[in-house]
C-alpha cells in the first residue's frame, strides 16, 4: 500500500511537470502539455484506483502551490479527476451473478466493466469537465461568448488573408463586416461541441496508450478487450435526448447540452469504427476496405465524423452487436 502511495505520488509529480512545461509555448513543450494525463491513468490501471487518486491529489496540490488555486482546481477538472475516474471504470469487475467488486481478483473468475459502456462514459466525462473548465475561466457566461466570438472572428479573418496570398483574388471586401460578425456568431454556438468532440477523442487515446503502456509492462489485470466488438447500450440515446433538449437552454445551460451532443458525437463516431471493423471480419478485401476508410476520415474529418457517428448511432439504435459487448438494457 505503501508502495502504490508512492507511486502515485511521483506519477502526480510528473503530470504536474508536464502542464507547466506549457509556459515555453513551443510546440514540444504543447506535446507534453496534452500528455499530462498518462501518469495517472498509467498508475491507476497498473498499480490501484487508489494510487491514481493519490497521483490526482498530488498533481493538483503541486499546482495550485507553484502557480494558483485556480490552476490547480482547473487541472483536476481536465486533467485528474477524468483520468482517474476512466481507469477506475476500466478496472471495475465482478464475479459472475454478484455485486461489482474490486478489480484485483483472478481475471478468469471476473466479467469486466463493459467498453461500450466506458466509452459512454468517456463522453459524458468529456462534456461535464469542458463545461466546468469554461465556467471556472470565464466566470460570467456573457464573457465567454464574448471571447469565443472574437476568436472565431480572428480565425476567419487569418483564413481570408491566407486565401487572398495563395490567390490573390480575394478581396477583403469580399465577407462584409455583417457576415462576418454572423459567420463568427455560429461559430460561438457550436465551439462547445467541437471543443467537446477534440476533449472525447483525447480521452479515448489517452485511454487506450496508458493501457497498452500497463499491458507491455506486464501489470494490466484486465484482459485486453476485443475492440471492434464495442457497442454502446441504448439508454446513452438518452444522452443524445439530454444534450438536444439542453442545447436549447440559456447560458451555460445551453453550452452543456452542445458539449454533450459533441462529445456524443465522438463517441458514436467511433463505435462506427468499432462496427466496420467488427462487420467487415472474415470478408474479403477487408484490408483495402479499411485503409480507404481510414484514408477517408484523414481528408474529409468533420464529414467523416458526421457519417461514422450516424452509423454509430444505428448501430446502437439496432442493437445486433449488443450481445458480444453490453449486457441487454
Amino acid at each position: 500500500m505503501v508502495q502504490q502511495y508512492g507511486i502515485g505520488i511521483v506519477a502526480g509529480l510528473v503530470s504536474a511537470l508536464l502542464i507547466g512545461v506549457i509556459v515555453k509555448a513551443t510546440p514540444l513543450a504543447l506535446a507534453l502539455y496534452l500528455l499530462a494525463p498518462l501518469p495517472i491513468l498509467i498508475v491507476a490501471l497498473g498499480w490501484s484506483h487508489r494510487a491514481g487518486l493519490v497521483a490526482a491529489a498530488t498533481g493538483t496540490l503541486v499546482l495550485a502551490l507553484a502557480s494558483s488555486p485556480l490552476r490547480g482546481l482547473a487541472f483536476l477538472v481536465s486533467t485528474a479527476l477524468p483520468a482517474w475516474w476512466l481507469g477506475y471504470l476500466a478496472l471495475l469487475g465482478r464475479p459472475s451473478g454478484l455485486r461489482p467488486a474490486a478489480a484485483g481478483a483472478s481475471p478468469g473468475a471476473l466479467e469486466w466493466y463493459p467498453v461500450g459502456r466506458l466509452l459512454a462514459w468517456v463522453a459524458v466525462t468529456a462534456a461535464a469537465a469542458l463545461i466546468v473548465v469554461v465556467m471556472l475561466s470565464s466566470g460570467d457566461h456573457a464573457a465567454y461568448q464574448d471571447r469565443i466570438r472574437r476568436l472565431a472572428r480572428a480565425m476567419l479573418q487569418l483564413q481570408l488573408q491566407g486565401a487572398e496570398i495563395r490567390g490573390g483574388s480575394v478581396q477583403s471586401d469580399v465577407l462584409p463586416e455583417d457576415d462576418l460578425a454572423r459567420i463568427a456568431d455560429r461559430v460561438a454556438d457550436i465551439a462547445p461541441a467541437i471543443m467537446a468532440v477534440t476533449f472525447t477523442i483525447l480521452l479515448i487515446f489517452y485511454l487506450w496508450a496508458a493501457a497498452r503502456i500497463v499491458q507491455v509492462s506486464g501489470r494490466l489485470v484486465r484482459p485486453w478487450p476485443d475492440l471492434p466488438a464495442t457497442a454502446m447500450p441504448r439508454r446513452i440515446l438518452w444522452g443524445l435526448a439530454l444534450g438536444a433538449g439542453l442545447a436549447l437552454g440559456p447560458a451555460y445551460v445551453g453550452t452543456f447540452g452542445m458539449a454533450l451532443l459533441g462529445a456524443l458525437a465522438a463517441a458514436f463516431a467511433l463505435q462506427g469504427l468499432a462496427a466496420v471493423h467488427d462487420r467487415s471480419r472474415g470478408r474479403a478485401g477487408r484490408t483495402p476496405l479499411l485503409i480507404g476508410l481510414y484514408v477517408v476520415v484523414f481528408l474529409t474529418q468533420g464529414f467523416a465524423l458526421a457519417g461514422l457517428s450516424l452509423f454509430g448511432l444505428l448501430d446502437t439504435l439496432l442493437g445486433r452487436r449488443r450481445a458480444k459487448e453490453v449486457p441487454p438494457s
